[in-house]
């Protein structure tokens, strides 16, 4: 399969008091910056199955967990992926699509794409996460678990 124009984003959380949460974060073996799960698209996936692919080949998680869909949608420039020149004319920018799931008792096995992973509170993440959409995205995915305000799970 070819890549799609498109890249997913997605969010680990886990429930640890009654109102409180944590955050898995990833740290690019290639890169050593921290981020969540992220990956591209391929041709015929929609956002919500490249991110269950991701996730499952990032961190082992089953793609029958609770996913759910997050407002936040980033651009990202082309100039970041190899597979611009196989994109349509004019193609300048991509979207990024977030989601959170749910992991309350399972372990993450990482893939060689990440040499550490880490439970972490939102300060926590916002302190170490690289890039800004991730910032955004773990703000609303705190906000709605704070609020009690997740959108239903795909």
């Amino acid at each position: 399969m070819s890549r799609a124009p498109f890249q997913v984003l997605v969010f680990p959380f886990r429930r640890v008091a009654e109102a409180a949460f944590e955050y898995a974060v990833f740290k690019r073996a290639d890169a050593g910056y921290w981020q969540a799960i992220a990956g591209g698209g391929e041709d015929g996936e929609n956002p919500v199955e490249a991110a269950r692919r991701e996730a499952y080949e990032e961190a082992e998680i089953p793609a029958t967990s609770s996913y759910y869909p997050l407002d936040s949608v980033a651009h990202i420039p082309t100039y970041f992926f190899e597979a611009r020149s196989s994109w349509p004319k004019g193609t300048y920018v991509i979207p990024n699509h977030c989601f959170a799931v749910e992991l309350p008792t399972m372990d993450i096995v990482l893939s060689h794409e990440h040499s550490e992973y880490r439970w972490v509170s939102f300060g926590g993440g916002t302190e170490l996460l690289h890039w800004e959409d991730n910032r955004t995205a773990l703000w609303e995915l705190n906000e709605r678990l704070c609020n009690n305000d997740l959108p239903r799970p795909l």
